[in-house]
């Protein structure tokens, strides 16, 4: 399993409609059918410069995968974010690879 991680920080003056427009945009990636689903998360840390952030991690279970929404999808769904909101968003984009997963079971 891989999570393809996009990190964003949002100026404050377009939050709102940044909010507004991840719920649409999500659901377009996912659209691409590289994904098999997305979380969206607010990073709890206190921004002193007027913005706030926000990570969204897809997940996919092949680099084959990854690589196509790279050359099919993402020069389109990246040129859209950034015709809209500019430098008001910074991103940074991150790969990671699940090694192992664990869960508390209650019994």
């Amino acid at each position: 399993m891989i999570i393809y991680n996009v990190t964003s920080n949002i100026d404050e003056s377009i939050h709102d409609e940044w909010l507004i427009w991840i719920k649409e945009h999500i659901p377009q990636v996912l659209a691409s059918g590289k994904f098999e689903n997305a979380t969206l998360a607010r990073v709890l840390v206190d921004e002193d410069m007027g913005s706030v952030t926000y990570a969204v991690q897809y997940r996919t279970n092949s680099r084959e995968a990854l690589e196509a929404y790279y050359k099919d999808d993402a020069p389109r769904l990246r040129f859209e974010a950034l015709k809209r909101f500019g430098d008001k968003v910074l991103s940074f984009r991150t790969e990671l690879q699940i090694l192992d997963e664990y869960s508390v079971r209650l019994d």
